[in-house]
């Protein structure tokens, strides 16, 4: 049997297992267990209430991120529980969506605690998809490239919806968790390396080694099943995926442009949009594809935080043994 068309109701025979690399990616997220709280906020909250340490447009680029991330992860939620856990019918496939369901959970409930300790307007934190161009050209982006899994009577048989479950997989996984998040994430760790917002960055920071996992395990999904079912990757599929991730790397750039439009102390928003472009091509080397930009990296130090290149060895230089992730120790 397959990763995909297996009977959906069966027990979890979760032994023998088929995907190593789906158990190893559900251990992975285990070692990297946190809850927001165990972050301390007590400076941020002195730094955003304070007119001396964080300009105006620093404090618009935060609200911007914590407006975007809100709502993107509901809809990453979304996706997991009601779409991609549905379809993909292999055991230990699915006991890692269970353990990344649940790391969603624990992302939308940083952006409730981030609100919640600076007293920011939920009404408006949550609304922003609905008013902010760039933000809401991301979303609806990704709900029309993903819209065919939530079809009640969708079915991952034959060689053509094999296609359209891949197509809605990239959507998902390489453009929005993928592509969308990195922006954000760099200039929160921008603001962080100027010891500002350190709590919100430090979270940030959590979210993008679990999203890293996230990335990681879609992708190996993605690739599975284009190598147990070659037919639907033609050249035609091909360019159509790269055309479909072109168009959203000129979204995440609208919105980087829009959030960070002053830069943040020498780093300006073509920066963040050098960056797309180079966090871009190694998606695309990452499902098979060849890079469209061959764009060098302009920030270095989101590295060892960030790059795939650091999937396979990842956890080394992070987490030596199962902590609480209020003590963890970065190597």
């Amino acid at each position: 049997m397959g990763i995909i068309n297996n009977p959906k109701t069966d027990p979890n025979k979760i032994l023998p297992m088929t995907y190593l690399w789906a158990r190893q990616h559900y251990k992975d997220g285990v070692a990297n267990n946190w809850v927001p709280e165990e972050i301390s906020m007590q400076k941020d909250v002195e730094q955003w209430k304070s007119d001396k340490v964080l300009s105006e447009s620093e404090k618009r680029l935060i609200i911007w991120n914590l407006g975007f991330f809100s709502t993107a992860e509901s809809l990453t939620a979304n996706n997991i529980v009601l779409a991609v856990y549905s379809h993909v019918t292999n055991p230990e496939c699915r006991q890692y969506l269970l353990r990344q369901a649940f790391e969603e959970a624990i992302h939308t409930d940083t952006f409730i605690y981030c609100c919640d300790t600076l007293g920011l307007d939920p009404d408006e934190i949550y609304t922003m998809y609905t008013r902010i161009p760039s933000i809401k050209k991301k979303d609806d982006f990704v709900v029309e490239l993903t819209k065919t899994v939530f079809d009640p009577a969708f079915v991952t048989e034959g060689t053509e919806n094999i296609r359209k479950f891949v197509h809605d997989l990239v959507g998902y996984y390489v453009i929005m968790e993928g592509i969308y998040f990195y922006a954000g994430f760099a200039m929160m760790l921008a603001l962080k390396r100027q010891n500002k917002m350190v709590g919100i960055g430090e979270q940030f920071e959590f979210i993008m080694r679990d999203e890293s996992l996230h990335l990681a395990f879609g992708c190996d999904l993605i690739n599975t099943i284009v190598k147990e079912n070659p037919e639907v990757w033609t050249e035609a599929f091909k360019k159509e995926i790269i055309e479909l991730i072109m168009k959203s790397v000129e979204l995440e750039k609208d919105y980087a442009r829009d959030a960070c439009p002053e830069g943040l102390l020498g780093i300006n928003s073509e920066q963040f949009c050098d960056y797309v472009e180079y966090i871009t091509d190694r998606r695309l080397e990452r499902i098979g594809l060849p890079k469209q930009f061959g764009t060098e990296n302009p920030f270095p130090w989101m590295s060892q935080s960030t790059d795939l290149t650091k999937e396979k060895n990842f956890f080394e230089t992070r987490v030596t043994e199962y902590q609480q992730g209020g003590n963890l120790d970065w190597d």
